[in-house]
């Protein structure tokens, strides 16, 4: 349960929410404006020049998919409600944005709140302003509270559903004149899980699931209602719980953030994602390790915590021996059947 940038309500309802690769070259504009291109002059996948807007991003996953965004030389908006530090989660919008350009890329950090229609209306122009379009949205902020039926409150309920369902549904819709404008075509990615039909997850945090699930009928329907623009909808779920400050704050605190892979697996898998043909890789639900592993991966112990040079292993880092952590020590995401 990992998944988002930013922290709604209290306690009980904190949001959710690297790469082994090596960096490529720049098929950026000179004046940093979106190529539209997710090859550079030599053929090889890359997101340089490429523009990406993002709800939430300020910490996280979120921040983790920027990073590597960024080390490729693309433009990325992020779009968040954290201006200034918060107690518990690190991490602002402009951190992130410095961040952002130290790793490479051009940042626009956007205080803004994907709930409200006005607010996301802006974000958007003001990327497809500063950067002459966009090729890439990433529905990265929710807002998460397992609490069973009885015990939600429905302010909470309403948040869930605003901010998850409603809010990716919002941006993707906002975004679309400028992704059918994308020269090499576009993407949608949205964090969400696969729409598992077990009736334990329903069972067990209804109101959570139903805003997940949400989530992820925008990928199916966008997936479907574009499919020969080519624009790709495709969502994007952890195989295990990922160490966020989310998990650590509110969620299992040491014990499960210790037994959890690090965002950069996830923001590896994003990469990867975003650097398919969009015709070809649309309407899927996918998860991080089997991307990577389509992708050639097989060793993972770079992501463990601790794991690896720089925290990130997978496609090239240096792999984890020495961990403390096992791989058959972590703790599978909810919404997988074990």
């Amino acid at each position: 349960m990992t998944h988002g940038d930013e922290a709604h309500g209290g306690a009980g309802a904190a949001a959710e929410g690297g790469d082994g690769r090596t960096a490529v070259g720049s098929a950026a504009a000179a004046d940093g404006t979106s190529t539209g291109r997710a090859h550079d002059t030599a053929g090889r996948r890359t997101l340089a020049g490429r523009t990406l807007l993002m709800s939430g991003g300020s910490r996280g996953i979120g921040l983790a998919i920027a990073l590597r965004a960024a080390r490729d030389g693309a433009n990325v908006a992020i779009m968040a409600k954290t201006d200034q530090p918060h107690p518990k989660l690190e991490g602002t919008v402009h951190t992130a944005a410095a961040q952002i350009e130290a790793a490479g890329g051009r940042a626009l950090p956007i205080i803004g709140d994907v709930r409200f229609e006005e607010s996301v209306a802006e974000a958007v122009e003001r990327t497809a302003a500063a950067f002459g379009g966009i090729d890439v949205v990433v529905n990265n902020a929710s807002a998460i509270d397992l609490s069973p039926t009885d015990q939600l409150p429905m302010k909470k309920y309403d948040l869930m559903q605003d901010i998850n369902a409603r809010g990716s549904f919002l941006l993707a819709k906002t975004a679309l004149p400028h992704l059918r404008k994308a020269a090499d075509g576009a993407h949608v990615l949205t964090l969400s899980p696969p729409l598992n039909l077990n009736p334990h997850w329903a069972g067990k945090h209804l109101g959570y699931t139903m805003s997940k699930y949400g989530m992820s009928l925008v990928t199916l329907g966008l997936a479907e209602e574009l499919r020969d623009e080519r624009i790709a909808a495709n969502s994007l779920w952890p195989r295990t719980t990922i160490a966020t400050a989310a998990v650590q704050n509110a969620l299992g605190g040491d014990a499960l953030t210790a037994r959890s892979r690090t965002p950069e697996i996830m923001a590896d898998a994003a990469w990867a994602i975003l650097t398919r043909d969009p015709a070809a890789c649309t309407g899927r639900f996918l998860i991080d390790e089997d991307v990577l592993r389509e992708e050639g991966v097989t060793d993972f112990s770079g992501y463990l915590p601790g794991g690896g040079a720089d925290g990130a292993g997978g496609a090239g880092g240096a792999g984890g021996a020495e961990d403390s952590v096992r791989e058959e020590d972590l703790e599978l995401d909810i919404f997988l059947d074990g």
